[in-house]
């Protein structure tokens, strides 16, 4: 018995040291794996401090300059231009004459009414004497009062027509009235398509266009979103619209004058109007100018990066650099204008995280960068060029001839 069990002792012996180097490198191990959890990489991320100032929100349109009023001069009566008396891009005043036309035949008709209503005059004036003679004579017995009667009717007659006359005459002088064209409001005159001689017709020939300059409108559309601010600010008279006609230039500046009483319903967009002074015709009616309308003014606000901000299920949040950690803070988003957001619920001074949000969760490590900067803190490459050949002291090739 004594020699079977030395073997036995022997192998649970090999076993148990097997065991326990089996245990031994699994601890190893195992401290291995562990110790890079303990110690996370940090998330390079660039920060910038929030600060407060002022944040005025904006709607910038395609705008077309109208005029207040353009008249096309149009003649009420047929007949040849006797004279023009305007020249093309002149200015003038509401009642100037600006043509004349032929009226002779008119001026005739008038001519002979005129002698008519004379001729009716003195016919009425022979009946008034007859009637009084009449009277006079009834009176004293001689005549009988049918006479008086006749006489009468005689004189009502003779008035009658002598209104009717008169309004002959009245309706011949229209077309010499109308026979001298004036301007209907002050403007500079367009165009000149006809000339002394020329033939017109009554309310179909265009003769001119009377453009008023001073002010003008410009026209754009806007967003329906913008009304409820839109009617706010034309309500208010405040309203102030820049236009400007191309890069570089100074703006104009005008005001709120008018909004459309309907939204077009193909594109979700409203008519706005604003009125400009144009005294010196900077805006010519029917070029295109670029508008901009202050629709909200937020002062004094909390102003961070736009793309800082993070959409989440809950609501709008941003990260936070504070002792090394991303913190996550929920925010309302106040008003939005280009590259800035308007925010509550954090404080100026705050270093908010732009890049490298998408890779960060709550209390994650972080490392502060320059914006520019690589991941490893060393600045950007430059790009294959002269940066890397003065690294490297290679000279540059030659074209070949």
């Amino acid at each position: 018995m004594n020699q079977l069990s030395i073997p036995y002792a022997t192998a649970a012996l090999a076993v148990a040291c097997a065991l326990a180097l089996s245990a031994c490198g699994d601890s190893s191990q195992t401290g291995k794996t562990s110790q890079p959890t303990s110690t996370a990489a940090a998330v390079p991320v660039t920060t910038t401090p929030a600060v407060r100032r002022t944040l005025e929100r904006q709607q910038t349109a395609s705008g077309l300059v109208a005029p207040v009023s353009a008249v096309e001069v149009r003649p009420q009566l047929s007949g040849l231009i006797a004279r023009v008396h305007v020249a093309e891009g002149q200015q003038v005043r509401a009642g100037e004459l600006l043509f004349t036309l032929d009226t002779r035949s008119q001026e005739a008709d008038a001519v002979r009414l005129r002698a008519q209503v004379s001729k009716t005059e003195a016919q009425l004036a022979d009946a008034r004497r007859q009637l009084k003679r009449a009277q006079e004579l009834l009176a004293q017995g001689f005549v009988s009062q049918g006479a008086v009667d006749s006489s009468q009717a005689t004189v009502d007659a003779q008035a009658a027509g002598l209104q009717a006359d008169r309004a002959s005459l009245a309706a011949a002088q229209v077309p010499l009235a109308q026979g001298q064209v004036r301007a209907a409001s002050a403007g500079r005159v367009g165009t000149i398509p006809v000339f002394a001689g020329s033939a017109v017709q009554a309310n179909v020939t265009t003769m001119t266009t009377v453009t008023r300059m001073d002010p003008v409108d410009v026209a754009f559309s806007l967003p329906q979103s913008a009304l409820p601010e839109l009617l706010a600010l034309l309500e208010s008279g405040q309203a102030s619209v820049q236009a400007s006609r191309s890069e570089g230039e100074p703006p104009l500046t005008g005001r709120l004058h008018f909004v459309d009483s309907q939204v077009d319903a193909a594109t979700g967009t409203v008519k706005v109007k604003a009125r400009f002074d144009n005294a010196g015709h900077q805006l010519w009616p029917g070029a295109f100018v670029r508008v901009s309308l202050p629709l909200q003014r937020l002062e004094p606000a909390v102003i961070v990066p736009l793309q800082s901000v993070i959409h989440t299920a809950r609501g709008p949040v941003v990260y936070l650099a504070q002792n090394g950690k991303a913190v996550q803070r929920p925010v309302q988003l106040l008003a939005s204008e280009g590259n800035d957001a308007a925010v509550s619920g954090i404080e100026p001074g705050d270093k908010v995280v732009v890049d490298g949000r998408q890779n960060l969760r709550p209390d994650m490590p972080i490392a502060e960068r320059q914006p520019g900067q690589a991941k490893d803190g060393k600045p950007a490459a430059q790009g294959k060029g002269q940066g890397e050949k003065a690294t490297t002291g290679e000279q540059p090739a030659k074209a070949a001839p």
